[in-house]
Parts: structure tokens; C-alpha cells; sequence
């Protein structure tokens, strides 16, 4: 069995397929996130997919603050996902909720909600940092 954990390990760590999630964002992560996959800035040459479902993905992208509406869906979501799971928050709003930090119907970052597993900041976040960080996580998961 330790054979095919270190398979499904190296095939995580080569080919992981993220899902994206606006928890109630201004938009300017999204574009960000969107902007890294395409050929300018090629988020695919480390293998790197955007899925539509959360069944197929390893990782979850969450911008933007969670709010009280969006919290049960975004649960859903990250429930839907196959172990290991992990989250990356992407822009200052789902780090702390930025701005929107004491507005009546936001809740905090997405580390209120979720257990991140990295931190992008940014108001918005480079399309450099958030490869910057996907590439970090990555290589945390071939130390262990």
C-alpha cells in the first residue's frame, strides 16, 4: 500500500487540478487567477488544470471575503473534494477580508471557514504571486 501512496503523491504533486471559488470578491483576484492561466503566464506548465467540479480537484482557490451567504456553499464544495484536500486564498480579502473587514454580513477571511493551506496577498494578487504560491504548496507536499 506505501507504493500507492507514493504514487497518488507524485501524481498530486504533477498534475494538480484546481477548482475556483469567489466568496464574494470585488472581481479583481478572479481576473488575476484567470489571467495566470492563460498562455502570458502559462499556470498549465506545471500541470496545473482548472476543473469545474469539485469532485475532479485537489485544490481549492477561494478569493474574497466569506460572506454569510456564501459560507455554506463554499462547505459544500470543499466537502465534495477527494482527500488530500487543500485551500489557497488568493488576495488581502480572503486572507483577512481586507477591506470588508466589520461589514455586517462578512465573517473573515477564508481561514474562519476552512483550514488554508497557503496564504496568497495582494489587492489583487499578481498573477506571478499566485504561481509563486501554487509552486510553494507543491513543493511542501514533496518535502513530506
Amino acid at each position: 500500500m506505501k507504493a500507492l501512496d507514493k504514487l497518488v503523491t507524485w501524481a498530486r504533486i504533477k498534475s494538480p487540478w484546481v477548482i475556483h471559488f469567489n466568496t464574494g470578491a470585488c472581481n479583481g483576484c478572479d481576473i488575476e487567477i484567470v489571467d495566470s492561466l492563460t498562455p502570458r503566464f502559462d499556470l498549465e506548465r506545471f500541470g496545473i488544470q482548472l476543473k469545474g467540479t469539485p469532485r475532479h480537484a485537489d485544490v481549492l482557490l477561494c478569493s474574497g471575503p466569506v460572506t454569510r451567504q456564501t459560507k455554506d456553499r463554499l462547505l459544500r464544495i470543499y466537502e465534495q473534494m477527494a482527500d488530500p484536500k487543500f485551500v489557497i486564498a488568493v488576495g488581502t480579502c480572503a486572507c483577512s477580508a481586507g477591506v470588508f473587514q466589520g461589514c455586517y454580513n462578512v465573517l473573515g477571511g477564508t481561514d474562519t471557514v476552512l483550514p488554508v493551506s497557503a496564504y496568497i496577498p495582494g489587492c489583487a494578487a499578481r498573477p506571478e504571486a499566485i504561481i509563486d504560491g501554487v509552486v510553494k504548496l507543491l513543493s511542501t507536499l514533496k518535502a513530506d
